[in-house]
């Protein structure tokens, strides 16, 4: 009796060592965005445009200068002259001063002047003139460029797998077709003397092939195509022939099921070691013992065990990682639906409706935190960015701060990411993620709510890391001041410089040089609202110049034509230059750059990254630092215009 014992039994750490270094090619091809649904993307995508690319309005209505509003009521209304309408669609030359408005349609692009839509609802056509009975705030109804997805900002990375959530965010940005990794090619072999066909009559002693079909749609559940060559008896040649058929064939695995065990019938062995190389048979790990891993003609062969059970572990724990690499995809085992987390703020719904509140998951210690996804029914990126749902009852208007919901997850397989970042949103930033899931396969989860949310964040431990540009206008420094007494509970690293300053037409054609420039004779600014660095900036150095000349702010803001119409992104700021609804605005060089516009830089300001004092050891914070620190990062970031590393970069700030 020809029997023959395993050939060395192998740790589970060694074979997975051996199997990494299996040389693989992930091909890549285009598709078109029809049929890319499922496939893995092989690039970072960036965004040819901004979503919208243009200011526009959110709701039916008038476009107005929101300070005619201030104070009205149904009892003291406001009339306004009637100055035409815009359609969505419309390329209109019609501008909106005080005392005027414009009807405009939803989805219809924001004339120059108007900073705000009141809602038809809250008008009356009296004589021609537009009877305004509720006050509306700076921006209020309008959707600002940029403010979905920005012109430049990385809306896909390498290694995303296609929803449609994320199908429909390529088609917002203008793709027709996608490069994605081609889908890994595997046959299968089921070997045994036992082993029949699903439907046929099940005859003594045989049983039906199980493992053929479930591996199979493991594998198209991960991505590959699975391609079945049939059953092959224990017999050397019939077994050599299937083999050795699908070897020379079109094919990037084979598997075979069963012939594996050290007993009179097992010749699996024999067979690899004539077609190649055995480099793997057994390995230490209950069940999945009698695995044999093959390289032959180049290519990786797998003998799974007999029985189910263990053709499954080892499948999942050997050959889908190598699935999952070639297609850029990191490895994870995590399945989960529903999961119980606390809230982050209070969720707020419509009474009378129930409500699917699509929400962002943040793990936080040994629980979840969830984020209510805020953009509004208009942006494509609420569903992209949705980790899942909280279902809110029709008779439930608030749910409190810190309160226990179920959260049930957009897909059963989705994994919280190793690294949560909420706060500013950068490009550097960007690299400095792209670098993480390159280098260590880091999955980041980016909640974009301004420095001033980051900073929030950081407070109660939610964020892993939070990037922040926050202008102190006592000390004209960035980002440390509130970190002196203020908060005790964070760090503060050092991060990179930003360019800000005035984005211009092509050639400067109005040969603006300087802040005070903003006050020429028909120069039209644009600005950047309340609160934001920029605008914080701004009016620092207009109160300089101000005192300079000796007359007092306001009279330095009245001469600025424009100085009260109001962006919310940088982006936003260069489109409207770019599209010639202004003039001049405020903002970074980066997107100036993006757009092929005139830059006359005003300051440096630092963007800085924190982290909370408890997540500091965190193995991925620490990888994060590492990297920001890292050469490599610095001269990538200094490849982009406007942003500047410092020999700091990456180090602690003592404040």
């Amino acid at each position: 009796m020809d029997r023959r014992e395993f050939l060395d039994v192998v740790s589970l750490k060694e074979a997975e060592r051996i199997i990494s270094n299996i040389d693989i090619v992930s091909a890549v091809e285009d598709v078109l965005l029809g049929e890319a649904l499922g496939r893995v993307i092989s690039k970072d995508l960036v965004s040819p445009i901004d979503v919208p690319s243009f200011d526009r309005a959110s709701m039916d209505g008038y476009a107005v200068v929101a300070e005619d509003t201030f104070y009205v009521d149904e009892q003291n209304p406001v009339r306004l002259k009637f100055e035409g309408e815009i359609r969505a669609g419309d390329n209109s030359d019609l501008t909106v001063e005080k005392g005027i408005c414009v009807g405009i349609a939803t989805g219809a692009p924001i004339p120059y002047g108007a900073n705000a839509v009141v809602m038809v609802e809250y008008t009356g056509d009296v004589k021609g003139e537009i009877e305004i009975f509720r006050p509306v705030a700076p921006g209020e109804n309008i959707m600002a460029a940029g403010s979905d997805i920005m012109r430049g900002e990385t809306i896909m990375r390498r290694g995303t797998r296609l929803t449609p959530r994320e199908t429909g965010v390529l088609a917002a940005s203008g793709f027709k077709t996608a490069s994605v990794y081609k889908r890994p090619r595997v046959a299968i072999i089921s070997t045994g003397n036992e082993i029949i066909e699903p439907g046929t009559e099940l005859e003594y002693a045989k049983i039906y092939d199980v493992n053929a079909r479930a591996v199979a749609d493991y594998i198209k559940e991960l991505g590959g195509e699975p391609i079945y060559a049939g059953i092959a008896r224990d017999d050397f040649d019939e077994i050599y022939g299937k083999l050795k058929e699908c070897l020379t064939s079109d094919y990037d695995i084979v598997l075979t099921s069963g012939g594996t065990s050290a007993g009179v019938g097992d010749i699996l062995y024999k067979i690899i070691g004539e077609l190649g190389e055995v480099m793997i048979h057994g390995v230490a790990i209950k069940p999945g013992k009698p695995v044999l891993i093959g390289l032959c003609m180049g290519k990786p062969v797998f003998g799974l065990p007999g029985y189910p059970t263990s053709a499954l572990v080892i499948f999942n724990t050997f050959v889908a990682p190598l699935i999952k690499k070639m297609q850029g995809l990191p490895h994870t085992t995590e399945d989960r639906k529903k999961i119980h987390a606390k809230t982050a703020v209070k969720l707020f719904s419509a009474k009378g409706r129930y409500e699917y509140l699509l929400v962002n998951v943040i793990p936080l210690f040994d629980s979840f935190v969830v984020y209510p996804i805020l953009t509004g029914s208009g942006a494509i990126t609420t569903l992209a960015n949705a980790d899942g749902y909280v279902r809110i009852p029709e008779n439930v208007e608030m749910v409190a701060e810190g309160e226990i919901v179920e959260m049930e997850l957009a897909t059963e397989t989705l994994k919280p990411a190793d690294l949560c970042i909420i706060g500013s949103h950068c490009l550097g930033l960007d690299l400095l993620v792209r670098m993480l899931r390159e280098d260590h396969a880091i999955v980041t989860k980016m909640i974009n709510v301004g420095s001033t949310g980051g900073l929030a964040a950081i407070r109660r431990g939610e964020a892993d890391v939070s990037g922040m540009h926050l202008l102190d206008e006592k000390t004209g420094e960035y980002n440390a001041p509130y970190f002196r007494g203020e908060v005790t509970d964070a760090l503060l690293f050092r991060g990179y410089k930003r360019r800000q300053g005035l984005i211009v037409a092509q050639g400067n054609p109005l040969e603006i040089e300087t802040i005070g420039d903003l006050a020429k004779e028909g120069v039209r600014f644009i600005n950047r609202n309340r609160g934001s660095g920029t605008r914080i900036l701004l009016d620092m150095e207009l109160d300089r110049l101000s005192s300079k000349r000796g007359i007092d702010l306001d009279g330095m803001v009245r001469e600025i034509r424009g100085y009260e119409i109001e962006a919310k992104s940088h982006n936003a700021i260069a489109a409207a230059v770019a599209y010639g609804k202004a003039d001049v605005g405020l903002g970074i060089e980066t997107v100036a750059n993006q757009y092929d516009l005139g830059f006359i830089p005003v300051k440096d300001e630092m963007y800085d990254i924190a982290i909370p004092l408890q997540k500091r050891d965190k193995r991925e914070v620490q990888i994060l630092l590492g990297t920001l620190r890292s050469e490599e990062f610095k001269a990538r970031l200094n490849e982009l215009v406007g942003l500047e590393a410092s020999d700091d970069t990456g180090e602690e700030l003592r404040y």
